[in-house]
C-alpha cells in the first residue's frame, strides 16, 4: 500500500508539474501573441477599398475604375432576412457567444484529433472570421488559430455585434472582383440589397466559402446545392417558413453577370480622368472611393462618337472591302458553341460585332455565328456597300464583323475602318472640354490620337499665320500676290511651293486666299513679317514654339499638333482674343462626399483688362490720336468706332465682365484680329472649302479645312455658338487616306454631324466689330476707301494710314531667285 501511495504521489506531483508546465507554455504563448496582436480599435476607423467613380457633368456614370468592385453598407441598410441567411450557414449563434464558440471549436478540435489534419469545417465565428480578414494570413496554422481566437474576443469588447457583422458582410470576397454584399448583388443579379428575392438572399450567403470555384455563375449546380441547405437552416432556426423554403428552393439558378450600367460612356476621357486622379492622388486614387464629375456633356459625348464612327464607315465604304480579319481552322462538322469559341478574346469595337461565317448559299446569303453562340443571317443585300453580296466574299471559317440594320434581326456585313479619328469639343469661353474621341474605338486601341497623336495640320494652321500677319499690319483687305516662287538656301537648296491642284491666280486680297486656301499667298505673306515673328506670335495661341517649324513651310501647316492644342488655338478666335487652357475635371469629392477639389477656371473676357488676374474695366484706348474712350461700363452699349458708328450694323449690349474675384484668361491676340479672323472664317463655310458646313444653316460657323501631302491627314477646324470644335482623319501608319480625301471630305461630314447635335437650342454668337476699327470699301480693282463703294471690310485705325493700293504691301517685290535661309 505505501508504494500505491508514492507512485500515486509521484503521479499526481508528475502531472502537477505538466500542468505548470503547459501553463507557463500557455502563458508564454499568450504573451507572445497578444504582444505582436494589432490594435483593435482602428476597425474603426478602417477605409474599405473603393472604386473610382467618374461622371459626367449631369452626374450620369461615366466609368468606374478599381481592381475591386466594392460599395460599403451600413447594417440598417442590410435586409434582416439577408444578414440570417450568413448567420444560418456562418455563425448561428453569433450574437450568443463572446466571439469564440466553444461548441464548435470543441467540435473542430475533436476532428482535428481524429483526423489528423488541420483543415477541418466549423469552429470559426464570423467575428473570427473578420479577425483573418483584416489582420491575419490564412495559413492554417495553430499560432495563427490562438491569435484569431484572442483577436475575436478583443473584437467582441471593442466593438458591437453589429458592427462587426457589417464589417463582415462589407469584407467578404464573393468571386468576380466583388467584395462586400452589396457589390455581389450587383454583380450576380443586377440589384440593390433591399430588391433581393429569398433564393438570391441564400445563394449570397453560399459564396464566400467558395468564392471562385462555388459562386452561382462558375458552378450553378454547387451554388444550388449550398443555397438549398442555407434555406433549410433557414427555416430550422425558424428565420423562414417551411413553406417559404421550399419555394426559393423551387426557383431555377438565373445569376448572370452585370457590370455597373454606364449612362454616359466615353472611355477615352475616363482613361484621362484616371490618369489625372493618379497624378494628384497617387495609385491610391483608384481604391478611397472618389467620386468625379466632369466638364462632358453626355449629349454631345454621345453626338461626336456617332459622327466619328459614321464618319469612318463612310470613309472606309468609299474604298471597298479589304478583306476578312482572319480564317479559322474550323471541322466540318464543327456546331455553333465550336466555332464561337474561334472567337474567344476578340472584342466588340464600337458597333461592330466579331462572327465567324457558318456557310454561305447561293442566292447570295450568309450564316455567321456570334460570339454568344448565337446563328444570324446575312441576306445577299448586306453588304451592297461593297457592291457584292456576302456569299461571294465569305466562306466558312471567315472571321469578320456585323451590326445590327435598322429593321428588327437584320444584320450588315461591315468592317473595321483602316481610318482614325480624333473629335475635340471645348468651350471656347472657359476651355471646358465637352466632348472627346480619340479614335474610332477604345477597346480596339486605347491611344488618344486626341491628345497624344501628332500630325501635321496643313491649311488649317493658316489662320495662325494670317493672325501674325494682320499684328504687322496686314488685313483682310491687303494684297498678296498668289504666284510661283523659288525660295534657295545656303547650300543651294531650293524650295518650291505649290498651291494643291497647282495654277496662280495673281494679285488677291487675302480674305480671298483664306477662303479659297491658297498656299502662295501664306509662304510669300509669312516671308514678308518674318519667322520668327510669326513663331513667337503664334506661342500666344497655346502653342509650344518648339512644335513650329523654324521656316516658311510652317505656313503650309508643317508643325506636329495634337488635335487639342488646335481646338484650344481656334477657341482664340471664337472667344475674341482669350487664351483659355482645357481642362475636363470640374470637382472631385471623397467617399463621404466632401468636396476635395472645384475648378474655378480662367474665363475669356472680351471687355475686361487685367489687374493682379481679377476683371477691372477696360482702359481708355488712344490710337494714332483716335480716342474711343473707356470701355462701357456692365450692359451699357457700345457702337464700333470710327464709321461703324454711324453705319456699321445694329450694336448689342456688352456682356458684364466676370464677378471681381473671377480668374480672367489672359489676352493672346487683339480682339480686332480675332473678329477679322472669324470673319473671314465664315467666308470659308459660306462660300469657301468648308460649304458643306452651310447646311447647319447658322451664320456663326467657320472655319478652315486642312490637307497634308498624299492625303495623310484631313483636318476640319471651326466654331459655331459657344463652341470650338476641331476633326482629325488619318491613319495611325501614316499613310495616304486616299485620292481626293481632303478635309472637307473625310473630316468636315464629322464635324458637321456632331455640330448639328451641338448647336441645336444655341444662340447665335455675334461678331460685331469691337472698338479701334473702321470700315473701309475695296472696289474690284483692289483700291480702297472710307467712302461707300464696293466689298465692306474692317480695319484697325492705326492700319488706316499705312494702306496702300499695291500688290506688294511692305515694298517692291523680291527676286524669286534671291537665297533666303529658310530651313
Amino acid at each position: 500500500m505505501p508504494r500505491f501511495r508514492r507512485l500515486l504521489r509521484w503521479t499526481l506531483i508528475a502531472f502537477a508539474g505538466l500542468a505548470l508546465l503547459a501553463a507557463v507554455a500557455l502563458g508564454a504563448l499568450y504573451y507572445v501573441i497578444s504582444s505582436e496582436l494589432p490594435d483593435i480599435s482602428t476597425l474603426r476607423d478602417t477605409e474599405m477599398q473603393e472604386p473610382l467613380y467618374v461622371h459626367a457633368a449631369d452626374g450620369k456614370l461615366m466609368a468606374v475604375f478599381g481592381e475591386s468592385r466594392r460599395y460599403p453598407v451600413t447594417i440598417d441598410q442590410v435586409p434582416q432576412r439577408l444578414r440570417q441567411a450568413f448567420l444560418a450557414i456562418e455563425d448561428a449563434r453569433f450574437y450568443e457567444h463572446g466571439g469564440v464558440d466553444y461548441k464548435g471549436t470543441g467540435r473542430a478540435v475533436w476532428l482535428m484529433v481524429t483526423t489528423g489534419s488541420l483543415k477541418v469545417p466549423g469552429g470559426s465565428t464570423i467575428t473570427q472570421q473578420v479577425a483573418r480578414q483584416f489582420y491575419l494570413s490564412p495559413e492554417v496554422k495553430i499560432k495563427r488559430k490562438l491569435a484569431e481566437m484572442l483577436l475575436a474576443i478583443r473584437m467582441e469588447q471593442e466593438l458591437g455585434k453589429d458592427e462587426i457583422l457589417a464589417l463582415y458582410l462589407n469584407k467578404s470576397f464573393f468571386g468576380n472582383r466583388a467584395y462586400g454584399v452589396a457589390a455581389a448583388a450587383e454583380f450576380y443579379y443586377g440589384k440593390k440589397l433591399d430588391e433581393l428575392a429569398l433564393d438570391e438572399m441564400a445563394s449570397l450567403a453560399g459564396i464566400p466559402k467558395f468564392p471562385s470555384s462555388g459562386n452561382p455563375i462558375s458552378n450553378p449546380e454547387r451554388a444550388r446545392i449550398r443555397r438549398d441547405y442555407i434555406l433549410d437552416r433557414m427555416a430550422e432556426l425558424g428565420y423562414v417558413s417551411a413553406a417559404e423554403a421550399a419555394a426559393a428552393k423551387a426557383v431555377p439558378m438565373h445569376a448572370s453577370p452585370h457590370e455597373p450600367p454606364l449612362e454616359a460612356p466615353a472611355p477615352y476621357v475616363a482613361e484621362m480622368v484616371r490618369q489625372e486622379m493618379i497624378a494628384r492622388y497617387g495609385p491610391e486614387a483608384v481604391t478611397r472611393g472618389y467620386r468625379v464629375t466632369t466638364t462632358i456633356d453626355p449629349v454631345l459625348q454621345a453626338a461626336a462618337d456617332q459622327a466619328v464612327r459614321d464618319g469612318l464607315r463612310l470613309y472606309d465604304h468609299r474604298h471597298g472591302w479589304h478583306g476578312v480579319e482572319r480564317t479559322a481552322e474550323v471541322a466540318a462538322d464543327a456546331d455553333d458553341a465550336t466555332l464561337a469559341k474561334a472567337l474567344a478574346g476578340i472584342t466588340v469595337q464600337a458597333d461592330l460585332l466579331p462572327a465567324i461565317v457558318a456557310a454561305t448559299a447561293a442566292d447570295g446569303s450568309a450564316e455567321v455565328v456570334l460570339a454568344d453562340g448565337r446563328r444570324v443571317a446575312l441576306a445577299p443585300g448586306a453588304a451592297r456597300w461593297a457592291n457584292k453580296n456576302p456569299a461571294a466574299l465569305l466562306k466558312r471559317g471567315d472571321v469578320v464583323r456585323v451590326r445590327h440594320g435598322e429593321k428588327e434581326d437584320e444584320f450588315l456585313l461591315d468592317q473595321i475602318p483602316r481610318g482614325q479619328s480624333a473629335l475635340v469639343s471645348l468651350d471656347a469661353n472657359t476651355g471646358a472640354l465637352r466632348a472627346l474621341v480619340g479614335g474610332y474605338s477604345f477597346a480596339g486601341n486605347k491611344f488618344n490620337r486626341a491628345t497624344q497623336a501628332r500630325r501635321q495640320p496643313g491649311s488649317s494652321f493658316k489662320p495662325f499665320v494670317y493672325a501674325a500677319a494682320f499684328e504687322k499690319g496686314f488685313n483682310p483687305a491687303s494684297i498678296v500676290l498668289d504666284a510661283p516662287v523659288v525660295f534657295r538656301d545656303r547650300r543651294g537648296n531650293t524650295w518650291s511651293p505649290q498651291n494643291d491642284g497647282g495654277g496662280f491666280r495673281g494679285p488677291m486680297r487675302l480674305r480671298e486666299a483664306l477662303v479659297q486656301s491658297r498656299n502662295l499667298v501664306s509662304v510669300r505673306m509669312l516671308d514678308a513679317i518674318g519667322v520668327e515673328f510669326a513663331r513667337n506670335y503664334i506661342t500666344q495661341f497655346g502653342f509650344d514654339q518648339a512644335e513650329l517649324p523654324p521656316n516658311l513651310s510652317m505656313s503650309l501647316g508643317t508643325a506636329s499638333l495634337t488635335p487639342l492644342s488646335v481646338a484650344r488655338g481656334y477657341a482664340v478666335f471664337a472667344n475674341g482674343g482669350s487664351r483659355v487652357d482645357p481642362w475636363f475635371i470640374d470637382e472631385v469629392r471623397d467617399r463621404d462626399g466632401q468636396v476635395l477639389s472645384k475648378e474655378n477656371p480662367a474665363m475669356a473676357c472680351r471687355t475686361c483688362a487685367t489687374v493682379g488676374g481679377r476683371a477691372v474695366a477696360g482702359a481708355p484706348q488712344v490710337v494714332d490720336g483716335f480716342n474711343f474712350g473707356a470701355l462701357p461700363a456692365p450692359g451699357q452699349a457700345q457702337a464700333p468706332a470710327g464709321e461703324a458708328a454711324q453705319d456699321g450694323p445694329a450694336t448689342a449690349a456688352v456682356p458684364a465682365p466676370p464677378a471681381a474675384d473671377a480668374k480672367v484668361a489672359p489676352r493672346a491676340i487683339d480682339e480686332r484680329t480675332a473678329y477679322q479672323l472669324v470673319s473671314m472664317m465664315r467666308d470659308v463655310v459660306q462660300r469657301g472649302t468648308g460649304t458643306a458646313a452651310k447646311v447647319l444653316g447658322r451664320e456663326d460657323v467657320g472655319g478652315k479645312t486642312g490637307s497634308t501631302n498624299d492625303h495623310r491627314d484631313a483636318w476640319f477646324s471651326g466654331f459655331g455658338g459657344p463652341l470650338a470644335t476641331t476633326v482629325w482623319v488619318g491613319r495611325d501608319d501614316f499613310r495616304s487616306l486616299g485620292y481626293r480625301e481632303y478635309g472637307g471630305k473625310a473630316a468636315l461630314p464629322i464635324w458637321i454631324d456632331y455640330m448639328r447635335v451641338a448647336l441645336e437650342g444655341q444662340p447665335i454668337a455675334a461678331n460685331d466689330p469691337p472698338p479701334g476699327m473702321v470700315k473701309v470699301y475695296v472696289d474690284g480693282s483692289g483700291r480702297m476707301s472710307t467712302e461707300g463703294g464696293g466689298l465692306a471690310e474692317y480695319v484697325k485705325v492705326e492700319d488706316l494710314e499705312r494702306m496702300q493700293n499695291s500688290l506688294d504691301f511692305f515694298g517692291p517685290e523680291q527676286d524669286d531667285e534671291a537665297a533666303f535661309d529658310i530651313f
